[in-house]
């Protein structure tokens, strides 16, 4: 049988409400003495506090949801450690939820948690997106999501990374080097992800005299396999001598095609990612990337929306985090160099 207030309050020989205030923390006017002596009482007996009686009575739970699209992605394996530690350092549970980046399945997860009384949800959205379907999708806890677009109606707050300029400096940067001719081989070209980091590949050919050609932009998931295939497959431009890739794991997916073509990485052909994933790190060669912060957006994702749980007030609901270019080895000056095979 488990341990009672009322049990605890006989023991101690003091009111229900007595016992009720030392246990909850709203013990101000109750002296040191006999919140020591309740406190010891508590402890000896193993008294748990029964937080589903306590949520059905005040209606919050001290618990939130997070959502994102692929757990095997280190991307948001860090995002989903900062959400952790933001929703602890504040006293709340994190239930966790992987989409698999399927949207009927995120909005199974978000009917699942609403019905398990979360008190508001983080959520990394699926790539594809339905806006009829989602405007229709009623929602009756608080929602804040980042680095993708949704348009399921009350979203409280949107938190992403500045990635048009994180591409341009990416790809500033390898003009810098030299490069002219340089192929973008991007994730998903439907999502406002890619396509502000497509303007920022174009401004940086712009503003260096170079013009852009369509023929030097791929699309397809933010994934390994894709850029392996697409490397492996790609009739390759002699004078091509550089590749800016969506994400990490296209960037290593692609250097792995390559090694498997003899095309060596950066003698032959510079491959610059972006994440900074830690893999990025570890990979020989170093990967040049954009460092995007992911444990910080999972932790400021969070922060937001307890913050509108808790009704703090945001003049802004929006927060661009910026990024930074990390050099490496996979990035070098071109080489005057033969047809690729």
């Amino acid at each position: 049988m488990s341990v009672t207030l009322k049990d605890i309050a006989q023991i101690a020989g003091v009111s229900t409400a007595t016992v009720s205030k030392v246990i909850s923390g709203k013990h101000q006017d109750i002296g040191e003495k006999t919140i020591e002596k309740i406190r010891k009482i508590a402890r000896e007996l193993d008294y748990r506090p029964n937080s589903l009686a306590r949520s059905m009575k005040t209606k919050v739970t001290r618990t939130i949801g997070l959502i994102i699209p692929d757990v095997r992605n280190p991307f948001f394996t860090d995002l989903a450690r900062g959400a952790e530690d933001s929703a602890h350092e504040r006293g709340y549970s994190l239930l966790f939820c992987n989409s698999d980046d399927d949207l009927n399945k995120e909005m199974e997860y978000i009917d699942t948690l609403t019905q398990k009384q979360v008190d508001g949800i983080a959520l990394a959205a699926s790539v594809k997106r339905n806006r009829k379907l989602e405007e229709g999708f009623r929602i009756s806890v608080p929602i804040v999501t980042l680095d993708r677009d949704v348009y399921f109606p009350g979203v409280r707050g949107h938190i992403h990374s500045d990635n048009e300029s994180g591409a341009y400096d990416a790809v500033k940067y390898l003009i810098s080097l030299g490069h002219r001719r340089i192929l973008f081989l991007s994730g998903d070209l439907t999502i406002r992800v890619s396509k502000e980091r497509l303007e920022g590949y174009r401004r940086a050919l712009t503003e260096a005299g170079i013009e852009y050609d369509e023929n030097l932009l791929l699309g397809g998931p933010f994934s390994f396999e894709y850029g392996y295939e697409a490397m492996r497959t790609w009739e390759m431009d002699p004078e091509v001598t550089a590749i800016f890739c969506g994400n990490d794991l296209i960037a290593l997916g692609a250097i792995k095609a390559l090694k498997e073509r003899r095309i060596k990485v950066p003698q032959d052909i510079s491959v610059m990612g972006f994440d900074d994933i830690y893999l990025a790190s570890i990979n020989t060669p170093g990967l040049t990337t954009i460092r995007q912060p992911s444990y910080e957006l999972g932790y400021a994702t969070v922060r937001r929306l307890i913050d509108v749980i808790e009704g703090v007030d945001h003049s802004d609901s929006t927060m661009v985090i910026k990024l930074e270019l990390i050099p490496r080895e996979s990035t070098a000056k071109p080489k005057k160099k033969a047809a690729l095979g």
